[in-house]
């Protein structure tokens, strides 16, 4: 059996007899007047071997390719699926049919013709013309037809789309979802924005950032760990609604839920707060759901979410008390030590009782949470850019809530800080935290911000949603990698 490189050398060798035919095998345009999709559904009723007058052009990639002496058989895959064509030498003359043994599974073809069915029912292209519209050179590698190894089809990402359709469907199904929030929030009278990826200052986020130059000024920047405090800047300015769709860039472990770049929306409404908030991401997902299943409810790796309003909600401490049975208002300095080491947490020397909540949080509860809950008033040390909870001002809580389905976080929202010498105090104790090496995802001063927000920032809700983990539970996906086209991949060497 040939290998790679004397397949190859034989597709190239028939790439040259086409052009010595005068075949242009990479022409310049094509215009088909039909997808596989829109024919099969046409002519779904139609009668095994029965013919029709009606003539169309479809273009695909040949995916399987029988020839049978003076007759072949083509399968052609488009976007929406795959169309047999059928070729006879009686139909195209023997010189015309003769052309057809230059080309290989993976050509890009044209072919016009009627459509009929076969004996066997398939509906069919008959062929009266055909144009090659891309020879390919390199073949399929054997290992891609029916393709299983994980890492590789992230690494080549284009062939596992050839080879297993259904992922093109994961991508269209997940640019709908994109497609519903935007329009919810349009709806709604909000005003989609541009803000800096490239920053002077990072903020927004509790993150280490990616680092680089910029040459041009002589100065260190970053790539953005969130958009919050540029949207903030706009609340400030006069828009009452706002929101971004962002790439944001993390310098952060990779997982199944985690990729350094991922994609977010983050949103702010002026006069509004995080119970504003926690009615729109309910919305948001609600939307989203039926845009993709019809439905409030659909699976998710065997369970079945409903994402139907409303969603059971529990303070940080409440869910801890639920689903660990660890009251946080009882711990004693003694109870910390000890908790800490049971559940194997490094919060160093001094840690509040406010961290030990929140880790024991993501250590005994998070994955417990598997129909849509929010976890409101968390701790005071969680960020430094929420007001303090308004019932308890004095208290160690502050008006944040995070979302949870699937045991996943799935958004971030707060009633915003807007007391500016507040949070210009906040933001310094960060930079110290920073500065002293105590914490790498500390917030750094930010003097432009403050200093907007000085100027008066009405009383706002934000929010912060990550669409990829968004996408996964609502596409049933068990990995972030299966939800971006290029998920990021350690360069491997090639042997």
């Amino acid at each position: 059996m040939p290998n790679e490189e004397q397949l190859i050398e034989e597709r190239k060798k028939k790439r040259e007899e086409l052009f010595k035919l005068g075949i242009n095998p990479y022409p310049y345009r094509y215009e088909p007047t039909a997808t596989a999709e829109y024919i099969k559904k046409k002519y779904d009723g139609l009668q095994k071997d029965s013919a029709t007058e009606d003539r169309y052009r479809i273009a695909g990639r040949i995916m399987e390719l029988r020839r049978m002496g003076k007759i072949t058989f083509m399968k052609l895959q488009d976007h929406t699926g795959r169309m047999q064509a059928f070729f006879s030498q009686e139909n195209l003359g023997k010189d015309q049919y003769k052309i057809l043994k230059l080309f290989d599974i993976g050509d890009w073809l044209g072919v016009e013709g009627k459509v009929f069915t076969t004996k066997t029912g398939e509906i069919t292209i008959n062929a009266e013309k055909f144009d090659i519209l891309c020879k390919s050179i390199r073949p399929f590698p054997d290992k891609w037809h029916g393709l299983k190894d994980v890492e590789a089809r992230y690494r080549k990402r284009y062939l596992d789309l050839i080879m297993n359709p259904e992922v093109m469907e994961t991508f269209v199904k997940k640019t709908k979802m994109i497609n519903s929030i935007r329009e919810y929030l349009n709806k709604k009278k909000f005003l989609e924005v541009e803000t800096p990826v490239l920053q002077p200052i990072y903020g927004g986020g509790a993150a280490r950032p990616f680092t680089s130059h910029l040459n041009s000024l002589d100065m260190k920047v970053y790539l953005r760990i969130a958009n919050e405090l540029y949207l903030k800047r706009l609340i400030v300015g006069g828009f009452p609604k706002v929101y971004e769709f962002a790439r944001v860039f993390r310098n952060e472990d990779i997982d199944s839920t985690h990729n350094p770049e991922f994609n977010s929306i983050e949103i702010y409404e002026a006069w509004a707060d995080m119970y504003d908030m926690q009615k729109m991401v309910e919305e948001l997902f609600q939307e989203a759901a039926k845009a993709i299943h019809g439905s409030t409810r659909f699976e998710y790796q065997g369970e079945i979410i409903d994402v139907k309003s409303p969603w059971q909600s529990y303070t940080m401490a409440e869910a801890l008390k639920k689903f660990a049975d660890i009251d946080i208002d009882k711990v004693t300095e003694e109870d910390k030590k000890r908790l800490c080491e049971a559940h194997k947490l490094e919060l160093g020397e001094d840690f509040t009782k406010g961290e030990l909540l929140q880790a024991l949080f993501e250590e005994l509860v998070e994955d417990k949470l598997i129909q849509p809950t929010h976890i409101t008033l968390h701790p005071f040390e969680s960020t430094p850019l929420c007001k303090k909870w308004r019932e308890d001002p004095e208290g160690p809580y502050i008006e944040r809530f995070e979302p949870y389905i699937a045991g996943m976080e799935m958004a971030n929202a707060y009633s915003e800080l807007n007391d500016p010498i507040i949070q210009r105090h906040l933001l310094e104790e960060q930079a110290k935290k920073l500065r002293a090496g105590k914490d790498e995802e500390a917030h750094p001063m930010d003097e432009d911000f403050v200093e907007a927000i000085e100027y008066g920032m009405p009383p706002t809700g934000g929010l912060g949603i990550g669409i990829d983990r968004m996408a996964m539970v609502l596409l049933n996906k068990p990995s972030i990698k299966e939800v971006l086209p290029f998920p990021f991949m350690k360069i491997t060497k090639k042997e």
